[in-house]
């Protein structure tokens, strides 16, 4: 910022229906910033010759501490989360336009809420009705989200301990599911077991809805019905993360229901994961934002060509893109405190250079639909391989490998769970 003033909202809560609330998730923006994680609070970071922080949170309330549990106040706010001054949230529309007077700029969710637009108006409109005494408001108005994301975009120590606290949560959970799966019984059933094994690692919430899809669904790529008999000779996918203190773990793996994958399971299974290995290795310092999918896709296409379901030259399927009838999403995304996490993919036209501390998602599948022209063996065949992966100084770091995924560890672990129960 250099100068000015910033103002970042926390998430507003959620009525679920009639009086219930959903489960409060904090804005992520502004829990990056504070630690915080009470609603109804503001953080005001000044800028400038005397850099400040400011709280503005709920006050203590002895009535709903009973009903909703303990409220820190700004006075214990301050001094445990370390801001520089503190104020109870109902002061916020009185203090701003001293703020921002004769400041450069103010930087806040520019478009994110009509009534946050409506508010920043009202306090800029404050200061200006004060220019003949002098004042003067801000000349630009800022978007504060483009620097705050280019700030998570890469992890410190911190959180990058946290994600692979996150990450080996994530992998018990999948390799729990493995261990439950039977013919007969539902994706539900086994969407319980991610979440006792998500609560029981320390996990506040799931990161995403899980995906648990059974034969066909698998080919729906946002299924979360969850409630499909699961049936011998299928396989399963499972699309599912926990988050913990904030930070998401985003992991999918996909295996045979009856724990042995069939030969034309097996020959797809093959070809995502050997699409996979090779986009993990070309994540590392210096190679763009696509090398892995463009990695990935020369795979997935070659193999599509080889199952005798796209015909022609790989250039030509290449060039054609005729392999998104089979792949039709990104090899990844970014991942951090959100899912689908902040940050740019391109700057200035060109997909962004990777660097030390970025975390992102390394998935590329293969759903193969039912049709005339797909053979009676490969319908409804659908597979996903998904780790969590953090650039290091020297090539990358899969954070979620302790979930299996080489058919072989896959097998074993499922056959001596069956073996024991």
């Amino acid at each position: 910022m250099r100068a000015g003033v910033a103002v970042v909202p926390t998430a507003p809560e959620r009525i679920r229906n009639r009086d219930t609330h959903y489960p409060y998730r904090f804005d992520s923006h502004f829990y990056y910033l504070t630690g915080f994680a009470e609603p109804e609070s503001v953080v005001v970071v000044v800028a400038g010759a005397q850099p400040r922080s400011i709280l503005f949170c709920r006050d203590r309330n002895e009535e709903r501490e009973i009903w909703d549990g303990l409220r820190y106040g700004p006075d214990a706010a301050r001094e445990r989360f370390g801001f520089d001054e503190a104020y109870a949230i109902e002061e916020l529309d009185a203090r701003l336009p001293g703020l921002i007077e004769n400041q450069r700029a103010l930087y806040y969710p520019v478009g994110a809420d009509a009534a946050w637009d409506a508010r920043a108006m009202q306090w800029l409109n404050a200061v200006r009705a004060r220019a003949r005494a002098g004042a003067a408001a801000p000349e630009r108005l800022q978007d504060v989200r483009a620097l705050l994301d280019e700030m998570r975009l890469v992890k410190d120590a911190h959180e990058v301990a946290v994600m692979r606290a996150s990450a080996r949560i994530a992998a018990g959970a999948h390799r729990r599911a493995m261990q439950a799966a039977r013919p007969g019984k539902y994706e539900f059933e086994i969407e319980a077991e991610l979440a006792y094994e998500f609560r029981r690692g320390g996990a506040q919430f799931p990161a995403y809805w899980p995906i648990v899809a059974g034969g066909a669904n698998a080919c729906i790529l946002h299924y979360v019905s969850n409630d499909a008999v699961l049936r011998d000779g299928d396989l399963l996918l499972i699309d599912a993360g926990c988050e913990l203190h904030g930070y998401a773990s985003d992991i999918t793996r996909t295996f045979p229901v009856n724990g042995r994958f069939s030969g034309p399971q097996r020959a797809v299974y093959d070809i995502v994961l050997a699409a996979q290995l090779e986009a993990i290795r070309a994540v590392r310092p210096g190679a763009s934002w696509n090398a892995p999918h463009d990695a990935a896709v020369r795979v997935l296409a070659q193999g599509l060509i080889d199952l005798r379901l796209l015909k022609g030259s790989l250039d030509a399927v290449l060039e054609k893109e005729t392999y998104k009838r089979f792949y039709m999403h990104r090899t990844g995304h970014w991942l951090g405190l959100d899912v689908h996490d902040a940050g740019e993919y391109k700057r200035a036209g060109e997909w962004r250079p990777l660097v030390p501390g970025m975390t992102l998602t390394v998935e590329p599948g293969l759903y193969i639909r039912a049709a005339d022209d797909v053979p009676e063996s490969l319908r409804d065949i659908g597979v996903r391989i998904e780790d969590d992966v953090l650039v290091s100084d020297a090539e990358c770091e899969v954070l979620t490998a302790e979930a299996p995924k080489a058919p072989a560890d896959i097998e074993a672990l499922m056959r001596d769970a069956r073996a024991v129960g």
